[in-house]
């Protein structure tokens, strides 16, 4: 059969297995369940129109079962058996094998890795070009230019940066941006400045940054803040989780200024990026930082379009800098959004793996959770670890969708 014609029947089957189903699902509810005649016709009548909206929920109430609540179930039920022994019951042992491997906390620690940078910096950058693009004329083209990514595939974007960090012998013109940028350095002041001062400031500049988060996330808790009633549990807890990872990625800084000081580099000579241990992950990162950058762009524009202008003119009549205005007037009024970025954000790069698996495989160091349960289901053919590491995903991304929906509502209310 022709696939036109397949697709003809299959709309004109499901359209009309739709149509058909409302309509014998509301005779069968209104002649034969509850009809409306009798003595007790008004209770029918009312029985009816409150199971009523359930029908037009039940298909899709159905889908969402079958599709997302059935898969969770099954593969919760997967991690806690063993396949190759027909199916028996083995509890943690396939959590115990998981946590026993270090290619599992090398995922785990890249992962945190690609949470506190890529998110950060591409709120960051979406916030700061929505911004200033809102101040030009042109502004239009440059948030297209800063957009257009978004519309190219994660693995298509790999392919593209794949380009960029090509590595060609020494003998050979470079076809890969970076190398070529490279081999332009001898190892003179130049060199010294673009290679390692500037990269140590902006690195010294991103652990200042954790550090003044670690600040404002504490400064509550502390009681450096007048007039914040008692904070729930579950926010003393997120407080605590946000300052442990803010200060290991100070760590994690301070230890990157360390060996970036202190390295030998070997001017020169072409650099295969992308099997340099702890930088080839920072390489992966810019891949989704540079997609990620237009979403928040978007967003973050829209939302700074919305502040009132008297706010502004308030300010501005008070004497306060375009800085000033900046940060103590329009962030602060945008920080719902900035936070709603930032977690959706957070989600794209907790489920991050069709930029890693095109670039590197998890090889070099570069593993996350994704592509390491990707290995275990599809190459080991472990599917016990497996679907145990893809419970291990999706407890990491449900608080996020539980804050997401959390405050949602609380916009709502």
């Amino acid at each position: 059969m022709h696939p036109a014609l397949q697709g003809l029947i299959t709309i004109i089957v499901g359209v009309g297995g739709c149509v058909g189903y409302f309509y014998f699902s509301n005779q069968f509810l209104d002649r034969v369940l509850f009809p409306a005649s009798g003595k007790n016709a008004g209770r029918n009548i009312n029985r009816a129109n409150q199971i009523r909206p359930w029908l037009f929920l039940f298909p899709a109430l159905f889908a969402l079962g079958l599709y997302l609540a059935y898969p969770v179930f099954a593969t919760l039920w997967l991690s806690l058996t063993d396949r190759d022994a027909g199916g028996a019951f083995v509890g943690f042992d396939n959590y115990a094998q998981m946590f026993s491997e270090p290619k599992f906390w090398e995922a785990m620690r890249n992962n945190m890795l690609w949470l506190v940078i890529v998110p950060a910096f591409s709120t960051g950058f979406g916030l700061l070009a929505a911004q200033l693009t809102d101040r030009i004329s042109w502004g239009g083209i440059a948030k297209s230019l800063i957009f257009m990514p978004m519309a190219i595939s994660f693995v298509g974007a790999a392919v593209i940066w794949k380009l960029v960090y090509d590595t060609r012998p020494a003998d050979q013109d470079q076809i890969g941006v970076l190398n070529a940028v490279w081999l332009n350095f001898d190892g003179g002041i130049f060199s010294v400045i673009a290679i390692k001062v500037i990269p140590v400031l902006l690195i010294a500049a991103f652990a200042a940054l954790m550090a003044f988060a670690i600040y404002q996330t504490l400064r509550p808790v502390l009681g450096a803040e007048k007039g914040h009633g008692k904070s729930h549990w579950w926010g003393l807890v997120l407080r605590g989780l946000a300052t442990i990872a803010a200060a290991w990625m100070i760590w994690i800084s301070l230890a990157a200024i360390v060996s970036l000081v202190s390295a030998t580099l070997p001017y020169g000579e072409p650099q295969t990026w992308l099997t340099i241990p702890f930088w080839n992950s920072i390489f992966l990162m810019v891949v989704l930082i540079w997609i990620q950058t237009g979403f928040a762009m978007v967003i973050l524009s829209a939302a700074l379009r919305g502040i009132p202008e008297e706010t502004i003119e308030a300010a501005v009549i008070d004497g306060a800098n375009p800085f000033q205005i900046f940060f103590k007037i329009k962030v602060p009024q945008i920080m719902s959004t900035i936070v709603v970025v930032w977690t959706t954000i957070t989600i794209v790069v907790l489920k991050v793996f069709d930029i890693v698996y095109a670039m590197t495989n998890g090889q070099w160091e570069t593993q996350v959770l994704a592509n390491y349960m990707f290995d275990k289901l599809f190459r080991a053919n472990d599917w016990g670890v497996g679907s145990a590491s893809a419970m291990i995903i999706m407890l990491l991304v449900t608080p996020i969708l539980v804050w997401n929906v959390y405050n949602a509502r609380k916009e709502t209310r």
